[in-house]
């Protein structure tokens, strides 16, 4: 099988969501005085590559720890909509073409991850809201996106992220690569830490692909 890593490096020089502290990294034990070396980490449980629980916009949803781990590694099918939003339109397209969403775990490609610069937080495309009310009524398992919201970036009062919430679908944030995939249909492997309480989780997400 092949491998493809869909996952942000974290680094002291990720840039972060505003208003949310970027990663910051001290080193704490060293070879020479203590035998071993350590660091300590801080960042906000939605740094990089990461799970948005439903919790995080839901009061009475689910937190990190309580997303079965099951729902975290499944076929996933790639929905292209290449530098814009999401619509309606486009997902129903794919369905014409390849396969109804329904119970599926679904991923945008926007191509907006490919490069990340002073605009990232600002334009990043995501999904309307009228889009998130199409997934979220055919039940689908989780959402995904290559940009570091579900949201677009001008919208500020977070539409598609209350609707997937409310409707128990965890969402994944800030995958990159996913030009690499090739295809429409993959297995998607994102695990968060088994965070009990939390809104997210940092993950280590990746895409495996059968080798010929």
């Amino acid at each position: 099988m092949g491998v493809i890593d869909l996952t942000m490096p974290v680094s002291s020089q990720l840039p972060a969501f505003p208003g949310s502290p970027g990663p910051q990294f001290i080193r704490w034990n060293s070879l020479r005085d203590s035998g071993y070396n350590m660091e300590l980490m801080l960042c906000s449980t939605h740094t990089g590559t990461h799970i948005d629980a439903p919790y995080h916009f839901a009061e009475d949803g689910r937190t990190t720890d309580q997303i079965p781990p099951e729902r975290l590694m499944r076929r996933a099918c790639l929905i292209t909509v290449p530098g814009r939003d999401v619509e309606v339109d486009d997902i129903a397209a794919f369905e014409e073409s390849h396969s109804p969403i329904d119970g599926a775990t679904i991923v945008f490609r926007t191509g907006w991850s490919d490069g990340i610069g002073p605009a990232y937080f600002e334009r990043n495309p995501g999904m309307s809201a009228g889009a998130a009310r199409y997934v979220a009524s055919k039940g689908v398992n989780l959402v995904g996106i290559d940009s570091p919201s579900i949201d677009p970036g001008a919208l500020r009062d977070f539409p598609a992220h209350r609707v997937l919430a409310q409707s128990d679908i965890p969402v994944l944030e800030n995958l990159i690569n996913l030009g690499r995939i090739g295809g429409v249909w993959f297995d998607l492997v994102a695990l968060p830490l088994n965070l009990r309480g939390a809104t997210g989780s940092p993950v280590r997400a990746v895409a495996v692909l059968p080798t010929v």
